[in-house]
């Protein structure tokens, strides 16, 4: 097998893990949309997508990742996240 279709199989493989990992976070997102609905709490949590983006940028950084990418993931993560949660 070619060294091209290897890292693409590999990539493959990751794209589907990321895309796994992202649905089960939404099912907990859902929850708590349901949570905070129930609390009557406001869809949008500044504080905690601060909190968010400091550990995410963190994390980033270690791994040597561009921060602005990992930030640009997120802020359509929270987005995301914010829409559904107004929906509930």
């Amino acid at each position: 097998m070619d060294q091209l279709k290897i890292l693409r199989d590999k990539i493959d493989q990751l794209d589907e893990s990321l895309i796994h990992t992202l649905a089960m976070r939404f099912e907990i997102t859902n929850e708590i949309g349901k949570l905070k609905k129930a609390k009557n709490l406001l869809p949008v949590d500044s504080l905690r997508e601060q909190q968010q983006a400091e550990k995410i940028s963190a994390i980033a950084k270690k791994l040597g990742l561009r921060e602005n990418v990992a930030l640009a993931v997120l802020r359509v993560i929270i987005d995301a996240v914010v829409e559904e949660h107004k929906k509930i």
